[in-house]
């Protein structure tokens, strides 16, 4: 099991093509079924994720591939998002 604050720390790797995208600014979470259903990671040139542009990268929970020790692991395309 992974605590969300842990998975804070993990860098965001896009396996589609190998790009760093950053790190986990928070969670949309379903509270009525308890569930995370997404990470929110903020849009490049926000300072501690916020002073900048408010087009931050949404990632459903489903694209999340692996959750590693040192990173995680998505497969979405960026063009959509």
């Amino acid at each position: 099991m992974v605590k969300l604050s842990e998975m804070r720390e993990k860098e965001v790797i896009n396996i589609r093509n190998g790009s760093k995208i950053g790190f986990i600014y928070d969670f949309e979470i379903d509270l009525q079924n308890g569930r995370v259903v997404a990470i929110v990671i903020p849009s490049p040139g926000k300072i501690l994720g916020m002073f900048g542009k408010n087009n931050d990268l949404v990632v459903q929970w489903k694209d999340i591939v692996r959750i590693g020790t040192d990173a995680i692991l998505v497969d979405i395309d960026i063009k959509e998002k």
